[in-house]
């Protein structure tokens, strides 16, 4: 059958390589086909007959892999291997390597020189790995791995005229009339190569009695020496040398799943890269181009990614934990669901960006753009957010509690729903915000700028307004009991049916404001301005009015109590619907 099919491939590639020398003077082998191509490929007449012609070529490329894969792992009546006794005592009963090092070396570039494997065929060679009974994937793993480290240290372009190997393929290819550098040569088999590693790796991993046996480190293992590995990083320089972004565009959709960990890959081109569900925890990113990578799934805790291009990553479901994204571009980038807590973003551009249900729990968002971001449902418990522009975000649902947002924009966001128990927000612009529904116990809400904000519904127990301007705001059924809104400015503003009990407004603004059926019992109303307010069907009893001003207040059907101190309060002579129990109290008849 193998000198049938090897019969079968000499006269097929003698056939095509005479028609295409007729043709144009120079082209691609039929062995290229199983790959990318290297150049421009000639248009052909009949797209059923190339098709045909390529599903054949690529049956007999994967036949030739097939066998190699097979010579590599056989009986052990054949060579012994150079592999130490603690390793050999792990390898199957009856196994071991018996085609030399040399051999192999000069069959991989052979069969891997000629350009980029193709996904299709990526996949038949991993279903030859799995199936064939003949291939063992720990031992095809092994000495591929050998040939990897090998060639990341340059030992085969390196190698004697006699020994040079990408040199021998070069020259080979060129008996066939197919120009190729040496470089390309090189580069190809390489990635190629570390493309299988990175599969054989996916495929291990997936499996209990291969994930000890199989673990791959493109990058080489970091260790205690040496937190950073920088092997991987030179390789990307070196593919990039043919043509910018070369690397991601060959091996970026096999880095799924790979092990990253302790890598160091400051300043690569990684674009468009799919590091789905891999391990790149403690790796160094910064400065990196990450336009457009698929992390998602991927564990990305405490690596630095400052000033990295990440605009318009899926980072949904990452875990980022202790990460360094300080002044990173990541506008437009999906971060639903990924864990963020204690990562530093200080500065970050997120604007646009999808944080819905992340965790960002004690995270750095000191002057981060958040614009137009959602938010929603995320965790920012004890958030640092200190001048953050959150303007137009979406934060409904979202957890601020003891976050600070001191000086940060929230004009137009939506925070209804929203817990914010404790939450610094003093001298923050609320302007337009939604605040319905929201709860803000205890919040610190002091020199804020409220206008137009919407707190209908809002729990605002204890919550403190310093200096705060909350004029025409609608503040309706808001619950402000035991809240501090002494001095506030709270002219027209619509606090009708709220629960101000036991509340500070000493001297606070309360003109013309509605405050029908609103709660102020037990509340400090000393020296508050309440003319022209709707006081109707309020409840005032045990609240101190000393020194109040009650013009031309409503005061239709109004609650007060027995006990009420009366004397210093002004302007009830010209207050209107002042129940008639109450004038008799008073000698207002």
């Amino acid at each position: 059958m193998s000198t049938y099919l090897s019969q079968v491939w000499q006269l097929l590639r003698n056939y095509v390589r005479d028609i295409r020398l007729q043709e144009m003077p120079k082209t691609t082998s039929v062995e290229t086909e199983a790959v990318l191509p290297l150049g421009k490929s000639i248009k052909e007449p009949d797209k059923s007959v190339k098709f045909a012609q390529d599903n054949l070529q690529s049956d007999l490329w994967s036949q030739r892999l097939q066998e190699s894969l097979e010579k590599w792992t056989i009986s052990k009546s054949g060579l012994t291997s150079k592999i130490d006794d603690r390793t050999l005592d792990t390898l199957p009963s009856g196994f071991c390597f018996r085609v030399c090092d040399r051999q192999m070396h000069e069959e991989i570039y052979d069969l891997l020189g000629n350009g980029a494997l193709k996904p299709e065929i990526v996949n038949q060679v991993m279903k030859l790995v799995v199936m064939s009974k003949k291939i063992h994937p720990e031992l095809v793993f092994w000495r591929l791995e050998d040939f990897y480290r090998r060639w990341c240290q340059g030992e085969f372009i390196d190698g004697t005229p006699d020994e040079n190997l990408p040199q021998k393929k070069r020259l080979k290819l060129a008996t066939q009339n197919i120009a190729i550098g040496l470089r390309q040569v090189d580069i190809y088999t390489g990635l190629n190569v570390l493309i299988l590693l990175l599969e054989l790796h996916r495929y291990a991993q997936e499996r209990d009695e291969l994930k000890q046996k199989i673990t791959f480190y493109p990058s080489s293992q970091p260790d205690t020496d040496n937190f950073f590995t920088s092997q991987l990083l030179r390789i990307i320089n070196y593919s990039d040398a043919l043509q910018i972004g070369n690397f991601s565009s060959i091996v970026g959709q096999f880095l799924k799943g790979g092990n990253f960990r302790g890598a160091y890959l400051g300043d690569a081109n990684l674009t468009g890269a799919d590091f789905s569900g891999a391990d790149l925890s403690r790796a160094y990113l910064g400065d990196a181009n990450l336009t457009g990578v698929n992390f998602s799934g991927a564990n990305l805790s405490g690596a630095n990614l400052g000033d990295a291009n990440l605009s318009g990553v899926n980072l949904s479901g990452a875990n980022l934990s202790g990460a360094d994204l300080s002044s990173t571009n990541l506008i437009g980038a999906n971060l639903s669901c990924a864990n963020l807590s204690r990562a530093d973003l200080n500065r970050a551009d997120l604007s646009s960006a999808n944080l819905s249900r992340a965790d960002l729990s004690r995270a750095d968002l000191s002057r981060t753009d958040l614009s137009n971001t959602n938010l929603s449902h995320a965790d920012l418990t004890n958030a640092i957010l200190f001048g953050a522009n959150l303007s137009e975000a979406n934060l409904r649902s979202v957890s601020l509690s003891h976050a600070d947002l001191c000086r940060a924009d929230l004009s137009g966001a939506d925070l209804s729903h929203a817990i914010l128990n404790g939450t610094n927000l003093s001298d923050t612009i609320l302007f337009s915000t939604n605040l319905s529904d929201a709860i803000l116990i205890a919040a610190d809400l002091s020199y804020a700028k409220l206008n137009g904000a919407k707190l209908n519904n809002a729990r605002l127990n204890g919550a403190m307004f310093l200096g705060a301007d909350l004029s025409g705001v609608d503040l309706s059924r808001v619950i402000l009991n035991e809240a501090d809104l002494s001095g506030v400015i709270l002219s027209d503003a619509d606090l009708s049916g709220a629960d101000l009990t036991d509340a500070i407004l000493f001297g606070t603004d309360l003109s013309y404001a509605n405050l029908n059926s609103a709660n102020l019992s037990g509340s400090n109303l000393s020296g508050a301005i309440l003319n022209g307010a709707d006081l109707s069907h309020s409840n005032l009893s045990y609240a101190i009015l000393g020194g109040a001003d009650l013009s031309d207040a409503n005061m239709e059907k109004m609650t007060w109590g027995q006990k009420q101190q009366w004397e210093d309060v002004r302007g009830l002579e010209t207050a209107v619907n002042v129940p008639q129990a109450l004038k008799q109290e008073l000698g207002l008849n």
